[in-house]
């Protein structure tokens, strides 16, 4: 058994829900575990500088940050080198899923907070990422849904607890999968791992990615049907 009493292929309690920024063109929240993430999207709009300008493609831009009291030790306000590493990896993971060429000489900007981290906020952050963008109407090909697998003890395991990424010895895998294209967006390896097990590790990947699919477009569904629920009222 895991520290926290979970099964190797299982993943912890997870929560997801569409529309909690109110001024944003779409936005979502994404739970897992005990980390939090929340994502707005604003766009598609005019570029800015112009001369970013793409007359063929959308230029999607990403911000990632965590808020200062999301870790036991208060961090640093403000954009550091790790923010800015995973607002790349955010925006790599995300732009396989967009029809970019729907939106030429266009800017998108997607912003993502760590409220509250325990492990896996990159996956989190691509996940409620994900979301915000299906919510905002963007023309996707899918929805991206990311989770991190590992090896702790020997074992391979999915959804690592910061407890488990601290265990000497322990490897980390970040991962992004379309499940309907089938595609992976993003595969980051963190230490070393046989290639057995990392093949392992990807089927797991994409099994636990699947699970995630069906609670982000349930999201999804729920606030459209909300919205369907409170027109009649009226």
């Amino acid at each position: 058994m895991r520290p926290d009493g979970r099964k190797n292929d299982e993943m912890r309690k997870i929560e997801a829900k569409v529309g909690v920024i109110e001024k944003a063109d779409g936005s979502a929240m994404f739970k897992i575990g005990n980390t939090i993430a929340i994502a707005g999207v604003y766009g598609p709009k005019p570029v800015r500088p112009k001369h970013l300008e793409d007359p063929e493609k959308v230029l999607l831009k990403c911000y990632y940050d965590m808020y200062s009291f999301s870790v036991p030790e208060r961090k640093r306000p403000g954009p550091d080198r790790r923010s800015i590493e995973l607002s790349m990896v955010i925006k790599n993971a995300l732009l396989p899923a967009i029809f970019v060429k729907e939106y030429p000489k266009s800017q998108i900007d997607v912003f993502v907070s760590i409220v509250q981290a325990d492990a896996g906020t990159r996956c989190a952050a691509i996940s409620a990422a994900a979301m915000a963008l299906a919510d905002a109407g963007i023309a996707m090909k899918d929805i991206v849904a990311a989770v991190a697998v590992g090896r702790v003890n020997n074992e391979i395991v999915v959804d690592l607890t910061k407890e488990e990424e601290d265990i000497e010895g322990t490897t980390d895998m970040p991962i992004a999968y379309m499940p309907r294209m089938k595609k992976f967006t993003l595969l980051q390896l963190d230490g070393k791992m046989p290639a057995d097990d990392i093949k392992k590790a990807l089927e797991l990947a994409k099994t636990s990615c699947e699970k995630i699919y069906e609670i982000q477009k349930k999201a999804l569904k729920d606030k459209y049907l909300k919205m369907r629920e409170n027109e009649n009222k009226d």
